[in-house]
């Protein structure tokens, strides 16, 4: 369970740093900033948006297989970038994105845990309980 929360919080803390500093990504795809300018800015955004709600669903427990599935490519092309272009401070970069996919892959074998959402709806959904227990 904390190993959980500690790769949503990894996750969505990538996604606060890309969301606050946004021309790293676009200096990393678009290399210039004129190249940046001539095209859409469509694939930093959905990184960036794959990396706050991803983490912040992982956090929660919540579809955590789908969103380590998702979270998978975007990790092993942030690792192919680091290691290519020597990002901002690789020494750091790389050991934090290697334990990310690493991460993401066993809660994509492994699944959620017992504290989560998903085990919550679940074991709620086995009872047969359709809201019954809602007050009013």
């Amino acid at each position: 369970m904390i190993i959980r929360i500690g790769l949503g919080l990894i996750l969505m803390a990538k996604g606060v740093n890309f969301m606050h500093d946004s021309s790293v990504l676009d200096r990393l795809f678009y290399g210039s900033a004129e190249q940046a300018q001539n095209n859409t800015h469509w694939l930093p955004i959905v990184i960036t948006w794959a990396n706050l709600l991803g983490g912040l669903l992982i956090l929660l427990g919540m579809w955590t297989r789908l969103m380590c599935l998702l979270q998978i490519p975007i990790l092993v092309g942030a690792i192919i970038f680091i290691f290519q272009n020597g990002m901002i401070a690789p020494d750091r970069e790389m050991p934090l994105a290697i334990l990310a996919l690493v991460l993401a892959i066993f809660f994509l074998v492994e699944g959620s845990g017992p504290v989560s959402l998903d085990t919550y709806f679940f074991r709620n959904r086995e009872r047969g309980s359709h809201g019954d227990n809602l007050p009013g």
